[in-house]
């Protein structure tokens, strides 16, 4: 190719390389999705915990507005859990992914606190000042493995 430095032309190699390795597979079925998850090395979930949304893999330790109801080495199973991907395949609920297909547990590590704040309040032209030191409470969770069940197994723990 006339006019076309080396560097160009190894660059549109590159493009068409991955673009051969990277063909996108669209799964026939929720199954053959769940297969093709399962199949991947490392997984994550999008999970709604204390009414947030967050991001999580195996192993990650989250710190969540503080839940009162739990105890340190309580283990809480995840029922909301709005999308599961892996590298290559993502598979999304509508709202909500069924437990029976996907399940994620998180343990309590400790229950803690924040930094000091100091929250400072003032009326004008009254003299009226305060200084209020305040710590936000938090809880600490650590993230279990993610387990994607097969069609066989989710129609056997829903039976």
């Amino acid at each position: 190719m006339a006019g076309w430095s080396s560097s160009c032309l190894q660059h549109i190699r590159q493009q068409l390389s991955r673009a051969l390795h990277t063909e996108a597979r669209t799964p026939s079925s929720t199954s053959r999705a769940l297969d093709l998850i399962r199949s991947q090395p490392n997984q994550y979930v999008i999970a709604s915990i204390a009414g947030k949304k967050y991001l999580l893999a195996p192993k990650d330790l989250l710190t969540v507005p503080r839940l009162t109801d739990v105890r340190v080495g309580d283990v809480l199973s995840l029922s909301q859990i709005h999308e599961v991907g892996s590298r290559e395949y993502t598979l999304r609920g509508s709202p909500d992914i069924p437990t029976s297909h996907i399940s994620v547990e998180a343990t309590v590590v400790e229950h803690t606190k924040g930094k000091m704040e100091h929250i400072f309040k003032k009326k004008r032209r009254k003299g009226y000042e305060r200084t209020i030191p305040h710590k936000q409470t938090y809880t600490r969770l650590r993230i279990g493995p993610i387990h994607v069940r097969s069609q066989e197994q989710a129609s056997l723990s829903s039976s």
